[in-house]
């Protein structure tokens, strides 16, 4: 059965490996196997590991294709930038991602809402102890079919805000991808699991900013004082926040007059820092007409509650289980990814 967990991955791998003497070695499609690595290797010691997240979606003319893949190229770039890690092309990336989907295309599910996840990934395999950066790597990129984030239809989920621990910092690495950045939040999760919530809402300083949800980015929907719409709040990039494809997304669907002209929603988007007193003065005032997390994987969830300091911030429930905006930035997004509709190019074809 295919999930948003993915145990089940495609017949190929795509493989390139990078040497200080010679460079990178050409890209070699082969079949999905385990790799053979030192165990002094920099990932298994430094988490020297940086990786992305896209998904390649069957389009009705039964091509596949990518949703913003250069998105996900830049910012590949820059993470193995911050790790010091042998510089990546990720033009040649793409086009290499691009091969295997190409070659993997049967295993695209055809239904909606469902897609092949792609994780490129790059690794440190310097076979050395020492703390230095990893002059040798390893590009490896897997595939798996995915279903529905909620394959039983959507439905919130629930966030506990937490401040005791963070999941990044400034000057860190919470605007990159790297693996690092994740398996601190286990323990926090499996925290706010035992409440009987479903992910954290990790706020950062004595001002206790929100930041994001679980590895989602978070967003608010507020009602205008003067009734002219919705303001679309997210933080803004400092540093601490992953730039995300779906984010700058629906940042840049909620500034389009003609999105708005069609939905009848007239957004306003805001990138601005704001605190959990902010959450709590804008529900108690009603302004709180929806709360979203934002990611490849969910594309569009809403939050109906969040835990703050023994009590709960409720957030209005909708019966189709998204409020008019986080539905209408999510069918939008939904349908350029599986190519129902063009979108400023947004949608890559795999040939």
């Amino acid at each position: 059965m295919v999930s948003c967990y993915l145990a089940t991955f495609t017949d190929h791998m795509a493989v390139a490996t990078f040497d200080p003497s010679t460079g990178w070695s050409d890209p070699e499609i082969k079949p999905y196997a385990p790799l053979a690595l030192d165990p002094a290797s920099s990932c298994f010691q430094y988490c020297s590991n940086i990786f992305e997240g896209m998904k390649a979606y069957l389009g009705p003319d039964g091509k596949a294709r990518l949703f913003r893949p250069e998105l996900n190229m830049r910012r590949f770039e820059r993470s193995a930038a911050r790790l010091a890690l042998p510089p990546i092309d990720g033009d040649g990336c793409l086009e290499l991602i691009k091969r295997l989907v190409h070659t993997e295309k049967r295993w695209i599910p055809s239904l909606q809402g469902y897609s092949l996840y792609i994780r490129p990934t790059v690794i440190g395999t310097r076979p050395a102890l020492g703390v230095t950066a990893s002059d040798h790597a390893m590009l490896y990129v897997i595939a798996s079919p995915c279903g529905p984030y909620f394959p039983q239809g959507l439905r919130p989920v629930s966030l506990l805000a937490i401040s005791d621990k963070v999941r990044a910092w400034p000057g860190g690495t919470g605007g990159h991808k790297v693996g690092g950045n994740y398996s601190p939040g286990f323990l926090p999760q499996r925290v706010a699991a035992k409440q009987g919530y479903d992910q954290v809402l990790w706020l950062f300083g004595e001002e206790k900013r929100v930041t994001e949800a679980g590895a989602m980015n978070f967003f608010v929907v507020l009602t205008r004082d003067d009734g002219d719409g919705y303001d679309l709040i997210t933080a803004p990039l400092d540093g601490t926040i992953l730039p995300g494809v779906t984010r700058a997304s629906c940042l840049a669907l909620g500034s389009d007059p003609a999105f708005n002209e069609a939905t009848g929603l007239n957004l306003h988007p805001t990138e601005r820092p704001y605190t959990m007193q902010d959450l709590v003065e804008w529900s108690s005032q009603g302004k709180l007409a929806e709360a979203l997390c934002i990611g490849t994987a969910a594309i569009v969830a809403a939050v109906n509650k969040i835990g703050y300091e023994g009590k709960d911030i409720s957030v209005r429930e909708y019966e189709v289980g998204l409020g008019p905006v986080g539905m209408a930035l999510r069918e939008k997004i939904l349908a350029i990814q599986e190519g129902r509709e063009e979108y400023e190019g947004w949608s890559v074809v795999c040939e």
